[in-house]
């Protein structure tokens, strides 16, 4: 990171069911990542569920270690879901898949 500005980047991810936008947001001490697509978020541990269950989004997250942080967006793809909403649920989603089978499973929903 250069000066006191935090670090931000989007970039389009290719998946086999569709193309999503990866984002990674740093700043001192702290980041997260993200996959969004249309139907919703495969993201890191730092989105509230309980929020996202009460407007009815899809999300699923991936949790990372202070040793092994989540930081990229595809750091994403081989992180295993740790947690999703009940939307998530209703598109086949389940903790234990990867994050890349979660973010196919909602480009698909997006589709159909």
């Amino acid at each position: 990171m250069s000066g006191n500005l935090p670090l931000h980047s989007t970039r389009l991810l290719q998946f086999e069911n569709g193309t999503a936008i990866g984002i990674s947001n740093r700043w001192n001490g702290g980041q997260y990542c993200s996959i969004l697509t249309e139907a919703g978020i495969v993201g890191c541990g730092i989105y509230d569920l309980a929020t996202a269950t009460e407007f009815g989004q899809a999300i699923a997250i991936a949790k990372g270690t202070p040793d092994n942080p989540l930081v990229e967006p595809e750091d994403l793809y081989d992180a295993r879901i740790v947690a999703c909403t009940p939307r998530a649920e209703e598109l086949g989603i389940r903790s234990g898949m990867t994050g890349r089978e979660a973010t196919e499973r909602m480009l698909k929903a997006s589709a159909d």
